[in-house]
């Protein structure tokens, strides 16, 4: 089979190579799954380029999420049957022709959902519902979060509506308010223009904001902890900008503040099986009520994946970069 490999970290578009190599056969509780679509993640492309809290031993594979079909079980697998199309994030190196992945943590995907959702269903939309589900907000509460058109963002607002949360969304350029309205989110406030805090104090009618999601890192962080109340929380979810946080120690002593970080992987996984189905029994209710979509940007092949990249970091991209066999 064909998959994508890489021989040393760096730069994805020049690392990852389009390479025949083995095709796997699956162990005890193991399936082997037909790739179909895959999504490029910002967490693919730090792991790639040796940025994240994990670390492959190269040469090494990549990819996390995908859609499939099943191709093959191993022994003691029950819960799956040969050609079956199934929702994978839990896998590792799945950006190949055919992947490898635990068979009781594959999802098994209705008829009626299109593969081009089923591809991004668990990864992206887990993070955002599992983030908003820790951050004990109720009702009516304020929420600010940055990089508002980002996947997770969107998925925050709209998933935060559906609970009745206000969410204010930070967005770098003008152009992201107009693309996020054109999805039916409102309260963005583009942070290049001039008395941009003046802004988010008219959207939130001068009620304390509660929490604050931080993916963008340097001064961005900064500028969020001083829009925070009393009491506020500043919760870490991403650097896109940078990997250090521009705060002062004023801004947390005489708020009270607390600045914790979020990593998705690491939540999901000591995640109880109770909490694990009502938060995925919520989101299968907001796609099938339409509250949240998963839009697509363009789909590669996987020979194509430099050029894929360059579309995931495309500014104005407004859905994922996907990729085929």
């Amino acid at each position: 089979m064909h998959a994508l490999v890489q021989q040393q970290f760096g730069d994805p578009a020049t690392v990852l190579q389009y390479e025949e190599v083995d095709t796997p056969e699956p162990g005890p509780g193991q399936a082997r799954v037909r790739l179909l679509l895959s999504p490029i993640h910002n967490h693919d492309l730090w792991t790639v380029s040796g940025n994240y809290g994990f670390k492959p031993e190269m040469p090494a594979l990549a990819g996390t999420e995908a859609v499939g079909v099943v191709d093959a079980v191993g022994e003691d697998v029950d819960n799956l049957k040969v050609g079956q199309r199934v929702a994978s994030a839990g896998a590792f190196g799945v950006w190949a022709e055919y992947f490898l992945a635990d068979a009781k943590a594959l999802i098994p995907v209705a008829d009626e959902i299109p593969d081009e959702v089923a591809s991004q269903l668990v990864s992206m939309p887990f993070s955002a519902i599992s983030l908003l589900d820790s951050l004990d907000l109720n009702e009516g509460d304020w929420l600010i979060q940055n990089a508002a058109n980002g996947a997770v963002g969107r998925l925050v607002a709209q998933l935060a509506k559906g609970r009745g949360i206000n969410v204010v969304g930070l967005v770098r350029r003008a152009e992201g308010v107009t693309e996020l309205a054109n999805q039916g989110i409102g309260r963005v406030v583009a942070t290049d223009s001039e008395g941009w805090q003046d802004k988010v104090a008219e959207i939130t009618g001068g009620a304390p904001i509660r929490v604050g999601v931080e993916q963008v890192g340097g001064q961005a962080a900064g500028d969020m902890l001083d829009l925070l109340g009393e009491n506020g929380e500043l919760v870490i979810f991403g650097a896109m900008a940078s990997p250090e946080l521009n705060l002062r120690s004023g801004q947390v002593i005489f708020k009270q503040a607390t600045v914790r970080g979020f990593w998705g992987s690491r939540v999901s996984a000591t995640m109880s099986s109770e909490d694990r189905s009502r938060l995925m029994g919520e989101l299968f209710a907001r796609l099938g009520d339409g509250a949240i979509t998963l839009p697509v940007e363009a789909t590669f092949g996987l020979a194509q994946v430099a050029d894929a990249v360059a579309a995931h970091f495309t500014p104005g991209r407004v859905g994922k970069v996907l990729l085929k066999p």
